[in-house]
């Protein structure tokens, strides 16, 4: 009936990722760099996300 726990947090996770890959195509990177960047964090969702929050490309 409600919203389980493991959904809720899916859809957290989903919804920083997105916001991650927003972030990195506004970047002032390079595209090679953006690219490496949004592949991570598609293809290893939680850790990607927390390797792009500390060391990813920053500013746009």
């Amino acid at each position: 009936m409600g919203l389980e726990v493991g959904g809720l947090l899916g859809l957290i996770i989903l919804i920083a990722d997105v916001y991650a890959i927003v972030k990195t195509v506004q970047s002032g990177a390079s595209t090679g760099a953006k690219v490496v960047w949004i592949v991570l964090i598609l293809l290893l969702p939680v850790v990607g996300l927390i390797i792009w929050f500390v060391a990813g490309p920053k500013g746009g």
